[in-house]
């Protein structure tokens, strides 16, 4: 995986720093702390969305040419750190106040789902979506789904009993049940070859807007840090409860367009798989967290909030791009326009 192309001041000196030296310069950090300090909205931000991607990510597969000693330097950590602060106030703005009560917190993470009033993006697919908007769509969503299972699987060391069981038992499907060719990530590399895209890991970032790296974003800064255990695996849970009946409209969407199982079975497979895992994730793994750490409820539910609120985020840039008639990614890649 290559640098992504710089969106900004800070991008830019950050990805050349990376690349050709061995200490961040003046120049970045002074350029980060300037946008740490923005006022503009954290999640649409593209010079810091981007720029926040390419520290994770340093976490995660790294980048050619990018020495492996960068990801724990210390003055690299203390200006993700800054970026940090300002996308989780983001986050908390986007979000809004949360409420915690006395039931049980399968029965708030209910709750908090069926509030939910974002439009619905895998409606307007199913009956819709044309082939071109469907690889906008793809080329947003391979942001994380290229990864799948990852951000949350750094939450399982932080981990314990019961819940660290439950969590474990959902990631093993993600990753295919020891199958690679199973696994989930592979399962979407494949739908994304069926529909003409580059199903490399990372090839199609810097086609990708602002909201697909808030997104994955908002999922390693959870996973990372110990501190958010509790969002981490609020957010899986977001994630199960409500991907099963999505996916099955995604399936017919590509169905509609002429594309058989062998082309669906990703979507296929989320919407066995994540009936299963609803009642997992909420009862077993999030259920037992909380049992155990009472004060982390809230932290589940702004995790849960935070995952419904986003895919809303999204779901609003796409369709709000396509109804105008331009593409949804940037400049003038776009396909769908």
């Amino acid at each position: 995986m290559h640098l992504p192309e710089p969106r900004g001041p800070l991008s830019e000196t950050l990805c050349r720093d990376l690349a050709t030296r061995t200490a961040l310069s003046a120049t970045t950090i002074e350029r980060a702390d300037r946008v740490a300090a923005g006022g503009a909205c954290a999640l649409t931000d593209e010079d810091l969305q981007i720029g926040l991607a390419v520290l994770y990510e340093l976490h995660y597969r790294g980048f050619d040419g990018v020495a492996d000693d960068w990801e724990w330097d210390p003055a690299l950590l203390r200006v993700r750190a800054g970026l940090e602060r300002r996308h989780l106030a983001g986050l908390r703005h986007l979000v809004g106040p949360i409420a915690v009560t006395d039931e049980p917190i399968d029965r708030q993470l209910a709750a908090l789902i069926a509030a939910d009033d974002g439009p619905s993006l895998s409606a307007f697919m199913a009956k819709h979506g044309t082939l071109d908007q469907w690889r906008e769509y793809l080329t947003l969503r391979s942001v994380y789904h290229l990864k799948e299972a990852d951000p949350h699987t750094f939450a399982i060391p932080r981990l314990s009993g019961r819940a660290k069981a439950a969590m474990v038992e959902i990631q093993a499907d993600e990753y295919g049940g020891g199958a690679p060719a199973r696994m989930h990530s592979e399962l979407f590399a494949g739908l994304m070859r069926d529909l003409g895209l580059d199903p490399a890991y990372g090839a199609l970032w810097d086609e990708a807007p602002a909201v697909a790296f808030a997104s994955v974003n908002t999922m390693s800064l959870f996973g990372l840090h110990r501190r958010w255990r509790g969002a981490a695996l609020g957010h899986l849970a977001a994630v199960e409860m409500t991907s099963s009946e999505p996916s099955r409209r995604y399936s017919a969407g590509l169905r509609r367009l002429g594309f058989d199982e062998r082309v669906t079975v990703f979507y296929d497979e989320h919407v066995e798989a994540d009936a299963v895992h609803e009642q997992i994730a909420s009862v077993d793994m999030c259920g037992s967290l909380v049992a155990d750490e009472p004060e982390l409820a809230s932290d589940v539910l702004f995790g849960a909030a935070c995952s419904l609120a986003m895919d809303g985020v999204a779901a609003t840039h796409l369709l709000g791009a396509w109804e105008t008639g331009r593409s949804a990614l940037r400049g003038e890649r776009g396909l769908a326009a």
